[in-house]
């Protein structure tokens, strides 16, 4: 039974996945196992994003401004390129041929559009290369590569080329060419993000102009009138000090720079890469997981969370997200994943509304949540899918070469691993799981020969008592680490993986003095005004102690509630003990209800 359930997903692969024919100089320490059946909680999220957000996309909406230029407004370029990698990947996952069908269709009328000369942007040429133009090309070159990987669709790579020859051509710090840095918003952050395509486009066509260009971009960086990200994050390391802190637009740069140094090996970009992730992770991050305040890094642990901050953007959730992906990748370290994780669980799934599929630009851990449908307007509807379409990529994948299993969700996957003797085998790997409900796991192995291999489980820090029992063994992990579980396995092979999920009251820091959040896992709980029969506002909502005991409350929940996960705990509501109803941030205010992740806790002292 559990082979024919491996060669049924086995046969779900349609398609070859076409290439980059240059290989990297930095050999990837963390492969994504691409044949996954995700179920649970992040399989259900990603199938909403599918049903209700990308197959409901309006294409006529998004290739509105290239049909009739310029378009409504000057960044409405970018949308096409940011759907079209939301879909590829997800199509890479789901072989929804719907999804197919709408890509199909997008493409041939978006490269219909492009001019003689490459140019497939949304303004007129008195405007051509202001406000948005580099950026859309960007989206436009990133978008086009991940459908070309997914359908080998030769006229995708060719109009990315073209858009890409034009830029270089335009670009430059020769006789005649325009200055990159003075083409887009932010100090020259927003145009030489471009540097991410570049990378990709010269691996998949080894032409050498594009990494020239790469190679233009990161000196026209440390012009005076750039942006010094290498230099600033080596003399000053903050990213506060880097152009003028934007938060997305310097991380898309980052995401790109990250891929420079795999493709060359210089490393003096990994250590910036290493300074700049620190620096947020230790200073600049929410405890779900995003970063920024009105779009910019702020002072040090200052993170403002009500819908005033315009806190939280979702661009730089999913930014920040690739940017971890990229480290992990590098260095296969579980740091990176356990912040992939905290995002994932959080701020990226708290941004789409599970039943509606519509798209907060700000998602604020204290107020409502303004989710919106509308696309081709606003940057992160379009952002927060991508987001979500890289999940199934972040669950499972090698480090090392070895299978290793870093979110703990239901589903399955099949790969192909290198076995102790050397001999090339298929596993498919079958998980049973109820988290984030509790933390007992089953896996099933199966495998067409006894071998000899390894296993690795993440061990999560926000873990304890994390044990995994097979062939009568047990073996314990240390919080925040991979366990290896090497033995020689063979077909039907159990494992079981336990854990305790442990409850943590976290104070709020230096914005919210006399506040703590209440986290269970991975998960950061949040009060639902909809789901507490009450009208007041969340500020009166608070805890006298650190002591906190969640009860299930699962069967409580209204029937069309998405995602049936919920707490009760005994907290003060005006001063007055009583339960109160608590839910994951990621699924609070779906009915638009006040939300609140911040309770109060007077006389807490605070430092």
């Amino acid at each position: 039974m559990l082979m024919a359930y491996a060669k049924t997903l086995a046969g779900l692969d349609p398609f070859v996945e076409y290439q980059p024919i240059l290989p990297n100089a930095i050999k990837s320490k963390f492969e994504p196992t691409r044949l996954i059946n995700l179920q649970g909680l992040l399989g259900h999220r990603v199938n909403i994003n599918l049903e209700k957000r990308l197959l409901n996309i309006d294409s006529a909406i998004l290739l509105s401004g290239f049909k009739k230029r310029p378009g409504t407004q000057v960044w409405i370029g970018e949308h096409v390129g940011k759907f079209l990698f939301s879909a590829s990947l997800t199509y890479r996952y789901s072989r929804d041929a719907r999804l197919k069908k709408l890509m199909d269709e997008m493409v041939t009328k978006y490269i219909a559009t492009q001019l003689p000369n490459g140019y497939i942007g949304t303004y007129l040429p008195a405007d051509y290369w202001s406000e948005w133009d580099v950026w859309a090309h960007k989206y436009c070159i990133i978008g086009l590569l991940n459908y070309y990987q997914v359908t080998g669709d030769k006229r995708a790579l060719q109009t990315a080329s073209k858009a890409a020859d034009l830029i270089c051509t335009t670009f430059g710090d020769q006789p005649g060419q325009a200055d990159l840095m003075k083409s887009g918003h932010h100090v020259g952050m927003a145009s030489g993000s471009i540097l991410e395509p570049m990378i990709d486009l010269y691996r998949y066509t080894g032409n050498v102009k594009y990494l020239q260009f790469a190679q233009y971009i990161l000196r026209a960086w440390e012009q005076d009138n750039g942006p010094k990200i290498i230099s600033n994050l080596e003399k000053y390391g903050k990213v506060t000090k880097v152009g003028n802190a934007k938060a997305y637009e310097m991380m898309s740069c980052l995401v790109g720079i990250a891929k420079y140094y795999t493709l060359t090996g210089e490393e003096k970009y990994y250590k910036a890469l290493q300074t700049a992730w620190n620096d947020i992770r230790l200073n600049r991050l929410y405890i779900t997981g995003t970063a920024s305040s009105y779009e910019h890094f702020k002072e040090d642990n200052i993170l403002p969370a009500d819908n005033d901050a315009h806190m939280g953007e979702g661009c730089v959730t999913t930014t920040w997200i690739q940017y971890c992906y990229q480290m992990l990748c590098i260095s296969g370290e579980v740091k990176y994943a356990e912040e992939i994780e905290r995002a994932v669980y959080n701020h990226l799934t708290a941004a789409e509304n599970p039943v509606t599929g519509c798209v907060s630009y700000y998602t604020a851990l204290q107020g409502k949540k303004p989710h919106k449908c509308d696309q081709g307007y606003s940057c992160c509807l379009s952002s927060i899918p991508r987001g979500i379409s890289m999940i199934p990529d972040m669950v499972i994948g090698k480090i090392h070469g070895n299978l290793s299993v870093l979110m703990y969700e239901s589903g399955a996957c099949t790969d192909t691993i290198v076995a102790a003797d050397g001999e090339k085998i298929s596993l498919f790997l079958k998980s049973d799981s109820k988290f984030p409900h509790d933390g007992i796991l089953n896996y099933t192995i199966s495998i067409s020969n006894p071998k000899k291999f390894t296993l690795n489980f993440r061990v999560p820090a926000w873990s304890s008592n994390f044990k995994v029992m097979t062939n009568g063994e047990t073996i314990s992990g240390k919080s925040g680490t991979l366990l290896p579980i090497s033995r020689t396995w063979k077909q039907n092979d159990k494992v079981v993986i336990s854990f305790d999920i442990a409850t943590q009251v976290i104070p709020g820091g230096k914005s919210y003095p006399n506040h703590v959040a209440i986290k269970r896992g991975p998960q950061v709980l949040a009060f639902d005004a909809s789901l507490n029969a009450y009208n007041g506002t969340v500020n009166e909502v608070s805890s006298t102690n650190f002591d906190i005991t969640l009860t299930d409350a699962s069967s409580t929940l209204p029937n069309d509630w998405s995602w049936k996960q919920a707490y009760t705990a005994e907290l003060n509501i005006n001063g007055k003990s009583q339960k109160v109803t608590l839910v994951p941030f990621a699924e609070a205010g779906q009915n638009a209800s006040e939300v609140g992740v911040w309770l109060q806790m007077p006389k807490l002292n605070v430092k």
